[in-house]
Order: C-alpha cells, then sequence, then structure tokens
C-alpha cells in the first residue's frame, strides 16, 4: 500500500514538472537517454526561467575562488558572500570541496539551460572539456551537438558554448539545485546533506527506491524553502542563508585520526622494545669478544679420512676438533657455534693422485704443484704441520673476491703437511706476464685495482691485520675474467726471516714497530708487481727494474719523460693504452719502491688513485 501511494506521489509531481528524469549513462557516453538534458514542461505557453544553483568542487585546475569565479563569469565576492569564505579569493580550497555557483536557468527550445563561453587554453578535447573542466554539468554528446563539431580534439584559442544542465521547479519548490555526483554519493547521503527527504529527491528525478546513482552523471535536487541546510565537506562554515548542521564528517575524521594514534603507538611501542633487546644482545656479544670460533670441518665424501678418524698416536695427523683462533675474534658463542668452516680433508694418497705422484709435469714452483678434482682446478702447497693449524684459523677470518679460498687440508705423517687452494684457470700474474699479448690495458689496471683491493682488505679489514710478505706476481693468480686473486697462507712478523723486510733496501727499522715494518714492505712489493704489470719484464732482478724508472723521478734522462715512458711500456701493447694512466701507475709505483718508507703511500691511498681506472 505504502508503495502504491509512493507510485501515485511520485507520477503527480512528475507530471507537473515533466522536465526532471535521472540519466545514469556516464558523461562521456555517447547518445541522448532520458535525462541527458532536462526537458521544458509541455503544457506551458509562455518563457519560463528562475534563479538556481549549481555545485562545483574546487580542484587542481580550479583551486580558488578567483579561478572558479572566471570560469563561469561571476565577480569572486559573488562566490565568497554564497558561500560565507572569509579568506581572500585567491586562497587554494581542498580538493573537492564544494561551492554553490549561481546561475539563471531559462527555457531554450526543448530544454532548460544556463549558458556560458569557455576559451580552450590548452590542447584539449571534448570529453576533458565536459567532464573534467565541467565536472559533468553537461554530457560530452550535449557539447558537441551545441558547437556542432564532430572531432573529440579541439585546439587551443577555441571558444564553446556550454550549455549546462539545470532546471526550474514549479510551485512545490523554491529551487532545483544540479548535483554533479561523485564516488560515494547515494540518495541517503545526499539527503543527510541536504537536509531533505529521499523521497523529494527520489520524485523529482523520476527514480524507484532501489535505483543506483552512478559517478559522472548529474540529479536534481529540490529545496522547498529560500534557507538551505547544507553540509559542507571540509567543516567551513555554510553559505549565507545555510543553516548550520551537526559536523558529522568531522566526528568520522576524528575517529580515525584516533584510530592511527593507537596503531603508531602500538606500533612505536614494539620498535622500542626491538631495539632494546637488540642492544642487549649487541652488549651481550661485546661481553665475549675474546672467547674463541670453533673451526669444524666436515669431510669431502666418505672416501676421505675425517678429522676424528685420524690415528690419535700421532701428533701430527689429528688436531684439536675444536680449534683456538686468534684471541682477538669478536663473535659470541652462539655466532660461533653457528659457523661450520667446511673444508675438504685429503688424505696422501689423494694428494699424490691429484699430483699424479708429484711428478714434474704439475709443479709449479718448490713445493707447489696444481692439480684437478671434481673437475676443477686446485693449487697444492706443502707447508710445515705446525703451520697447518694457523693457516686454517686465518683463512677461517678471510672471505674476499680477491683472495684464493680455502679447499681443504691432509695431515701427513711426514714433516710436511698440503694445503689445497682453487687455482683460477689462467694461471699466475707471472704467467700472462710471459705471454702477454693477452694483457690488454684494461685488464693489467682491473688486475692492478684487484691486487690493491686485496691487500687493502688484508691491511684494515681483518684482526689484527694481515701483512702478505713475499708478494709476487707468482703468487697472484688470475681468473678466466682476467680478474686478479692473492694467495695468503701465513703471517710473518719477525722482520729478521728469509722473504721480509730485511731484503727490502732502505728500510730503518728503529722508525717502525714490527706491524707498521711489514706495511711498508708490502707497499714496497706491491709497487715491484706494478712495475712488471705496466712492463711486463719479470725475469729481471728487482734493483734493475727499480732504477729502470728513475726518470718518473726527476732523474736526468734523454728523450724527455714520456718518450722515456714508452720505451718502459710493454711492447706487447702497442702503444694502445692511455699515456696519461700509464704516467699515473708509473709514479704511483715510484712512490711504492721509495728507498724511504716515510714516503711510502698507504693501501688507502694507493686504492684512491686505481679506482679512478676502472
Amino acid at each position: 500500500m505504502i508503495y502504491i501511494w509512493f507510485l501515485f506521489f511520485v507520477s503527480s509531481i512528475y507530471s507537473s514538472h515533466g522536465q526532471a528524469s535521472y540519466d545514469p549513462t556516464s558523461c562521456r557516453e555517447d547518445g541522448n537517454a532520458p535525462g541527458t538534458r532536462y526537458t521544458c514542461p509541455n503544457n506551458t505557453s509562455t518563457k519560463i526561467s528562475c534563479q538556481t544553483f549549481l555545485i562545483f568542487r574546487a580542484n587542481p585546475r580550479f583551486p580558488t575562488i578567483s579561478s572558479i569565479s572566471a570560469l563561469f563569469g561571476l565577480t569572486p565576492d559573488t562566490l565568497l558572500q554564497l558561500n560565507q569564505i572569509h579568506d581572500s579569493p585567491i586562497e587554494s580550497l581542498f580538493v573537492g570541496r564544494e561551492v554553490f555557483v549561481p546561475a539563471s536557468c531559462s527555457c531554450s527550445g526543448d530544454f532548460f539551460q544556463t549558458r556560458f563561453n569557455y576559451t580552450i587554453t590548452e590542447n584539449t578535447t571534448v570529453s576533458d572539456t565536459a567532464c573534467g573542466i565541467f565536472e559533468g554539468l553537461v554530457k560530452t554528446v550535449t557539447l558537441l551537438e551545441a558547437n556542432q563539431i564532430n572531432q573529440e580534439v579541439v585546439k587551443v584559442g577555441s571558444v564553446l558554448d556550454v550549455p549546462l544542465k539545470c532546471a526550474c521547479p514549479n510551485s512545490d519548490y523554491k529551487y532545483l539545485v544540479t548535483y554533479p555526483l561523485v564516488s560515494g554519493d547515494s540518495i541517503s547521503t545526499i539527503s543527510t546533506k541536504f537536509g531533505i527527504s529521499k523521497y523529494d529527491i527520489l520524485a523529482v528525478n523520476n527514480l524507484q527506491p532501489d535505483t543506483t546513482v552512478y559517478p559522472e552523471t548529474t540529479i536534481l535536487v529540490p529545496l522547498r524553502l529560500k534557507v538551505i541546510n547544507f553540509i559542507v565537506t571540509n567543516l567551513q562554515p555554510p553559505a549565507p542563508g545555510f543553516l548550520p548542521t551537526k559536523p558529522v564528517e568531522g566526528h568520522v575524521k576524528s575517529m580515525k585520526l584516533k584510530k592511527v594514534y593507537i596503531v603508531v603507538s602500538i606500533i612505536g611501542f614494539g620498535l622500542v622494545v626491538a631495539i632494546l633487546i637488540v642492544t642487549c644482545l649487541y652488549i651481550n656479544a661485546l661481553n665475549k669478544c675474546k672467547r674463541d670460533i670453533f673451526i669444524i670441518p666436515s669431510t669431502r665424501r666418505s672416501s676421505f679420512t675425517s678429522f676424528s678418524t685420524l690415528p690419535a698416536s700421532s701428533p701430527r695427523s689429528r688436531p684439536s676438533p675444536a680449534t683456538r683462533s686468534s684471541p682477538s675474534s669478536c663473535l659470541s658463542p652462539d655466532l660461533r657455534a653457528s659457523i661450520k668452516y667446511s673444508l675438504y680433508n685429503f688424505t696422501i694418497e689423494e694428494i699424490k693422485s691429484i699430483t699424479k705422484d708429484f711428478s714434474d709435469e704439475y709443479k709449479v714452483s718448490d713445493n707447489t704443484y696444481r692439480g684437478s678434482f671434481d673437475e676443477a682446478l686446485a693449487l697444492i702447497k706443502a707447508i710445515e704441520f705446525s703451520e697447518i693449524q694457523h693457516v686454517i684459523d686465518l683463512h677461517s677470518k678471510v672471505n674476499h673476491v680477491n683472495i684464493l679460498k680455502l679447499l681443504g687440508v691432509c695431515y701427513n705423517e711426514s714433516s710436511w703437511s698440503y694445503v689445497v687452494l682453487e687455482h683460477p684457470s689462467n694461471m699466475s700474474l707471472r704467467d700472462c706476464l710471459t705471454n702477454s699479448s693477452t694483457l690488454t690495458w684494461q685488464r693489467r689496471t682491473q688486475i692492478a685495482f684487484d691486487i690493491a683491493m686485496g691487500l687493502h682488505y688484508l691491511h684494515y679489514c681483518i684482526v689484527p691485520p694481515y701483512m702478505q710478505t713475499g708478494l709476487c706476481s707468482e703468487n697472484i693468480f688470475v681468473t678466466s675474467k682476467w680478474r686478479a686473486k692473492l694467495e695468503v697462507l701465513s703471517r710473518n712478523l719477525n722482520p729478521g726471516i728469509s722473504g721480509s723486510a730485511t731484503m727490502i733496501p732502505g728500510l730503518e727499522y728503529e722508525k717502525f714497530d714490527a706491524l707498521k715494518t711489514l706495511e711498508k714492505e708490502n707497499i714496497w712489493e706491491f709497487g715491484m708487481v706494478l712495475l712488471e704489470i705496466l712492463s711486463g719484464k719479470v725475469n729481471i732482478d728487482t734493483t734493475s727494474l727499480r732504477e729502470s724508472v728513475g726518470f718518473l723521478g726527476g732523474e736526468s734522462a734523454e728523450g724527455g719523460c714520456f718518450e722515456n715512458l714508452k720505451s718502459f711500456m710493454d711492447p706487447y701493447l702497442k702503444e694502445d693504452y692511455r699515456l696519461a694512466e700509464a704516467l699515473c701507475l708509473g709514479v704511483l709505483a715510484k712512490a711504492c719502491v721509495e728507498h724511504d718508507p716515510l714516503h711510502r703511500p698507504s693501501m688507502d691511498d694507493i686504492l684512491k688513485v686505481l679506482a679512478r681506472m676502472v
């Protein structure tokens, strides 16, 4: 019964208005559906006109009252007073702020409309003008028909006739406000916003109670009184003649903000707790800083002899399963327990098999052989049994791309034991320099940089620092991609033994402690390797090689500095190198082999120079 009454109510109002019908199609769609434009009543013989309002929302293109008033040909004061805005007309409104725009609506032909002229100021389309600039207050198809154009693109400077949708009410209502719908709008929200019955809205727009309304369409909002009860979205005071309403949206925003504060507070508290836990763990690790690292070797395959099965009768054949590293290790017991440094445990029979019983064919140098296992090249070096545990300890702390990896060890009953290292496929740097036609300038600078990177890591990145005494092109190896790797086996802090600082001319030990002495020796050795890389000369004594670059230190020489440098460079390069870079490397090498250790650069300085060339 209520529904039948409602239909009767709607039909009676609609018959008196005639023009009002809701068009559910989008602003951008073609075709003239009912409601595309609001039609004039058929039973009138006089011209109908009225004062009405349009709703326009502030947007990035029209963010101020000044710009909105210019769009509709009004004065800014008119909109400021109507919408009770007390700010400057050039003050930006928040995006979506609804503004009442007064308009004169009249019946022109068959349709109600309020006309404006709009000048195109940028390349755009008819759809963007209708649905973007005028926010759906006019449909695209209407704009095309009004201007008798059939193309979508409009040129800059074109003036469009814009017939905006409007309607005049009968005696039942005071105003019919044209309201463009956006996402989230519904009959209920509009009813609440304007403080009117939703049945009035349904009746005027010829809608059923269960009808859905869509964004980019318009709806007429009927108002019976001059006083308009309207909720402004940003809670600014309503326009003159508009009654204040309850701040519904402000309450919702307040609740949302409270929820945000609660969530942020919980997250912040959790972060504080996490930081405290991590700090406690870190302090605990520092307190246990000087404890030992457990190195737990693993077997390569079942045929290999494990450490635990070596004969206990021989002191050389079985080290302690948990060996101590240097007291400077700063790993906590929990972290040490998780480290399992995997080393293959070779038997002497396997070592003999790999090296073909230590044949000369596989010999690299004294006590050094090459071989292969599991289709991988390996470097086998004989060392004293007393040193083997130190090698394991050293490699447990070394992990760098420019340093050879320790693959395994072999404990032998005799006086010699063995370590097995990875063996890059391009052999040693000395081998490459002997046939230096394969070493381009770019490869040489990259190798020099890699050597410096490895030495810098050993000098500054492990504790205590490791000084690679005895560095030469024979214990520097080159990978298939022409990257350098250093061989490191044992440290030597005694300047008096063979191969150490006593072999370097001009080194005055009273000026340095043992560590500093070895660092300066290491720099000297790097300088000699750098001279070999530049010249390609590997079978010449160090004194002659060093003296051959005296011209770089200002010593008088015939032909000039550059000519002497070209003569010094490896002939295989055929001047296919940058002379400025060659001079820079030559001067760097000359500085590294200075007689006075105080004049030699540090690895930091060397790395800064070489980093500019790769």
